[in-house]
């Protein structure tokens, strides 16, 4: 795959790239898309988009530029790695939900993700219903992942939503404020509010991780141990990482599970600079694999062979 030039990553839409990182605007002024800032936390949008000139500014840091500038602060890398990530979003396969318009008697995708009727929601993912996993394709797809129903029931809901007047079934992974990560074999998204999940064992030490599949993993791989599981943090967002230190830090060990590509490996640093006494990298357990279900898929027979009491991440 050939890595796209300064030139051609600037032509990427921001406003959808933004969307495939699951933030998505809280209002739109003509061609303005105000988002709540993906680069820091607040509660009143002041980073904002302007999509004809596919430029962004935030308000709340007074810096700006365009999408190369956004990506060496979002990930904290170079320009080189931004155009590689640039690189492998442009040419990632994807299930798109945008409805199609007919320009010159061809289908083009249209150039509005929120649209600029306020009133339209078709835009939004809505969650209608949950329920327990049942459905035949995400039980599949859930055995494409390793991870067993036993488990996955603990913690997801089967879940259908709404977008673009279209309805969906996913797995649905909740977070701490009633939001949902939502997975199938073609969709990756996530309904509001974005938050992270905190799963409580009561115990003196925490895992973190950076989504809930390599949790659910982490559940695989210790599931025959009869002591409880630290306490578990999926940050759903690596932009996360800041927002949850101080619940981390009340924890005497934090045991570090985030992935091991250039943004994973920059966040788990920055973690370890805090407080390497308390921070500690456990990735080079999958050590050559992407994350912890990555490796799990690749382990899972051996595994199943020689796991035992007393043998645990």
């Amino acid at each position: 795959m050939k890595q796209l030039s300064c030139e051609q990553a600037k032509k990427i839409d921001m406003v959808d790239y933004l969307s495939s990182l699951n933030h998505h605007p809280k209002k739109v002024h003509n061609q303005d898309y105000w988002f709540l800032s993906p680069l820091r936390q607040e509660r009143t949008a002041s980073f904002k988009v302007n999509r004809k000139l596919n430029v962004w500014f935030d308000f709340g840091l007074g810096k700006g530029g365009d999408i190369i500038d956004f990506g060496t602060l979002y990930y904290n890398c170079t320009i080189s790695e931004v155009l590689k990530n640039l690189s492998d979003y442009q040419n990632q396969p994807a299930l798109s939900f945008r409805p199609p318009t007919v320009v010159g008697g061809s289908a083009v995708s249209s150039p509005s993700f929120a649209g600029e009727n306020k009133e339209n929601t078709a835009s939004k993912i809505l969650v209608v219903a949950t329920r327990t996993l049942e459905a035949k394709g995400l039980l599949d797809y859930l055995e494409k992942r390793q991870i067993p129903l036993e488990i996955a029931s603990q913690y997801c809901r089967e879940v259908d939503f709404t977008l673009y007047g279209k309805q969906h079934t996913v797995i649905g992974f909740p977070n701490y404020t009633g939001g949902y990560e939502l997975r199938n074999e073609n969709f990756k998204g996530s309904s509001s509010p974005k938050d992270t999940t905190f799963i409580d064992n009561r115990t003196e030490q925490i895992a973190v991780f950076e989504g809930f599949f390599s949790f659910l993993s982490f559940c695989v791989i210790n599931k025959k141990q009869t002591a409880p599981l630290t306490n578990c943090l999926i940050l759903n967002s690596l932009s996360f990482l800041d927002k949850s230190r101080d619940l981390m830090e009340k924890h005497l060990r934090v045991h570090l599970l985030l992935d091991r590509d250039t943004a994973g490996k920059n966040h788990t640093q920055k973690a370890l600079n805090w407080n390497r006494d308390k921070y500690i990298d456990r990735s080079e357990f999958y050590g050559g694999h992407k994350d912890l279900n990555d490796w799990l898929i690749q382990h899972r027979k051996s595994l199943q062979q020689c796991q035992r009491p007393g043998r645990r991440l």
